[in-house]
């Protein structure tokens, strides 16, 4: 669709919507009909936070990004976790089209083969935040087209925003 185009139909579904965002209540209503195993925080924040399973995620991601009343058109953060008893990864997620975010967490029990569906299929700018998160977190994407170390030496050896990493050459302990 050319640019032009684009604009207009932002313009036209702003002006539809009367500008009212989502509240998180109807945000989570919408989801939870299309995936009601989904759960739900507002963890002490102003953005409704999904928890997804790595086995769905990419089928959300999808939906999330498609759904007329979503439209989640913009990953505007992606960051690699570790809660010590799993691996995992946040998403930022906004729709400048219809003006409301979410937050996506999607977690591994397997820290030794950790796994998850990329969704730079989705977003684009995905490609180099997954790139980064397997650096440094080990964290492998699925079908991701080009899974090569992104900002660490070929030769770097384990992953060292993980809690359990250890390197008494390069670590400064206090």
């Amino acid at each position: 669709m050319p640019l032009i185009d684009q604009i207009l139909l932002m313009v036209l579904m702003k002006e539809s919507l009367n500008n009212e965002i989502m509240t998180n209540e109807a945000l989570q209503n919408s989801i939870s009909k299309w995936f009601p195993e989904i759960e739900f925080t507002e963890e002490n924040t102003e953005f409704l936070t999904l928890t997804v399973s790595k086995e769905q995620w990419h089928e959300v991601a999808l939906k999330l990004k498609e759904e007329e009343t979503m439209q989640f058109d913009y990953l505007f953060c992606e960051t690699g976790m570790d809660w010590k008893t799993s691996l995992g990864v946040i998403y930022h997620l906004r729709s400048t089209i219809l003006n409301h975010e979410i937050v996506v967490k999607v977690h591994t029990e397997d820290r030794e083969n950790a796994n998850i569906d990329t969704v730079c299929d989705i977003w684009r700018t995905a490609e180099l935040h997954e790139r980064e998160i397997h650096d440094l977190f080990g964290i492998s994407f699925n079908n991701h087209p080009n899974m090569k170390v992104l900002i660490l030496p070929e030769n770097w050896e384990g992953y060292p925003l993980r809690k359990d990493y250890d390197d008494p050459v390069n670590m400064i302990l206090r």
